[in-house]
């Protein structure tokens, strides 16, 4: 991770020296989020709002792409709804905030306390995740099989009331699309489980440039509910886990607590089968952490708000409006070009100060081209740029391209589509160079996350698929080593063998990681 000695460094400290630390230091130079008073809860603001934004666009449009239609639910939900669903509410129990009086007085002291007359009849839940309260809306809207399949998703906030919290990653009050589906039958649920797990994958493939894992996870950690949970799991720099996106099958479980079923077409009565799947704002810290460097964030150019952003070298001088009308016939040939499917997004910064204050902002922001105009690229019809995932030359210098505005103008787009492909490449490679393959005895594991193992990375073990009290057990071994099962990978090879954790002859592959 360490760079040659005389390039300098936007961000006080490097990735190897305290990554928590250059974490949370991305986010603040990048200007993406600040604490908001509230513990656990963030403001973001508008450039990692603008990550955001592409994400929820990109990922509308493949939820509907797919026939699903968006809707709303309320934020708050009755607690009879998950008094129905016992090992649902048991999962969350322990996070959820509850609203018990709708209005507030003053306490003669200068201060406010709940009104005892206020009291609500029914205690509501402020919205943990949605199964429930769109659970009661399907029994209503579900009658006969004609109407199913019925999908649904919701762009929304969901309140977790985290214990440990770190922006983007786990906060109490986070955003996210929380699809829920309905069905007549197994096949056609788990058909739709496994699609939106595609979707998720190569949305992270694609649009993230992060290269992910999909699987199914473990019985242990399955959705409080489900009977089959999948994810995609992607490796940070520092080698760790992060889940970035599940998908469940739900079975008929959730429909018997709430009353979702349908007339066949024998006219008997069944129960759906169900599914929900979601991403949330926690793709941002993986992003920070797959594509940042030293210098600060790295955005892949599908999710930058600004693919290419124009610095004009002003001087106060009468000079500069020549230069600044330069940089407006270069900022809109620039976005009649098209990259990645869409008209080049471009940015033209005005803004009063230093231009090399401004440029190492966009640098610290990760905008995929950072381009500089000045007196003699104006007099000479050129254009000054730079490439945000490779700054450096050999010499430890910004690796600046000087080229006619015209050229410029004509691969702008290509230089666009490489750095998201280049970014990809980079962290598959560094990811599949971190994965310790044919694990096969836990003193073996052991020495791979000992504590002279640095960035240790994952381990890819046989695995004989536990339930019940011999998964518990394994677990707790696990647990020792602050490690969990990731998931198991469903485009793995064939294993051998026996399983480490049981003797048991395997029948799978998984992977075993520390984790966010």
């Amino acid at each position: 991770m360490s760079q040659t000695s005389n390039i300098r460094h936007a961000l006080s400290v490097t990735r190897e020296a305290d990554f928590a630390a250059w974490y949370q230091e991305v986010i603040a130079e990048a200007e993406m989020a600040e604490e908001s008073g509230v513990r656990g809860c963030m403001v973001i603001k508008p450039w990692g709002y603008g990550i955001w934004e592409r994400i929820q666009k990109l990922m509308d449009e493949r939820i509907k792409e797919a026939g699903v239609e968006n809707c709303y639910f309320p934020l708050f939900i009755p607690l009879s709804y998950f008094a129905k669903e016992a090992e649902h509410v048991d999962g969350f129990a322990k996070e959820m905030a509850v609203v018990t009086h709708h209005r507030l007085i003053g306490d003669g002291k200068g201060g406010l306390v709940p009104d005892p007359d206020a009291k609500l009849e029914e205690p509501l839940i402020v919205r943990p995740t949605s199964e429930t309260v769109i659970g009661a809306a399907m029994s209503r809207w579900v009658q006969s099989w004609r109407d199913l399949p019925l999908l649904t998703n919701q762009w929304a906030n969901v309140v977790r009331w985290e214990m440990r919290t770190r922006m983007f990653l786990r906060t109490s009050e986070f955003l996210w699309q929380e699809g829920h589906t309905a069905h007549t039958d197994r096949a056609d649920a788990m058909a739709e489980t496994l699609r939106a797990l595609e979707m998720y994958r190569s949305f992270a493939e694609d649009d993230l440039s992060m290269p992910v894992i999909a699987g199914e996870k473990p019985e242990n950690e399955r959705f409080p509910g489900a009977v089959a949970t999948y994810s995609i799991e992607a490796m940070m720099q520092d080698g760790k886990a992060l889940q970035a996106g599940t998908s469940h099958y739900l079975g008929t479980g959730f429909a018997e607590a709430a009353g979702i079923r349908y007339q066949d077409r024998e006219g008997g009565q069944q129960f759906c089968h169900t599914t929900s799947w979601g991403v949330s704002t926690r793709l941002i810290g993986g992003v920070i952490m797959t594509h940042g460097d030293d210098n600060g964030l790295r955005v892949p150019p599908a999710i930058a708000p600004h693919q290419i952003v124009i610095v004009p070298m002003l001087r106060d001088v009468p000079e500069d409006g020549e230069i600044i009308d330069y940089c407006k016939a270069l900022q809109r040939e620039l976005a009649a070009q098209r990259a990645l499917g869409e008209p080049v997004r471009v940015h033209l910064d005005l803004r009063a100060g230093k231009a090399a204050n401004k440029r190492w902002g966009w640098v610290k922001k990760g905008a995929p081209v950072i381009v500089e105009v000045g007196g003699r690229d104006v007099a000479g019809g050129n254009v000054s740029w730079f490439r945000r995932d490779v700054m450096y030359n050999d010499a430890g210098k910004i690796a600046s391209s000087i080229d006619p505005r015209d050229k410029f103008v004509a691969m702008a787009a290509a230089v666009l589509e490489d750095i998201q492909g280049d970014l990809h490449g980079e962290a598959e490679k560094r990811r599949d160079a971190n994965i310790v393959r044919g694990v096969d005895t836990l003193g073996a594991l052991g020495e791979c996350f000992a504590e002279s193992q640095r960035y240790p990375g994952w381990a890819e073990m046989a695995w004989a698929r536990p339930t019940g009290a011999a998964l518990e057990a394994v677990v707790q071994q696990l647990k020792t080593l602050k490690l969990t099962i990731r998931n198991t990978p469903r485009q793995a090879e064939p294993v051998s063998g026996t399983c480490p954790f049981t003797g048991q002859p395997a029948v799978e592959r998984i992977y075993v990681a520390r984790s966010y």
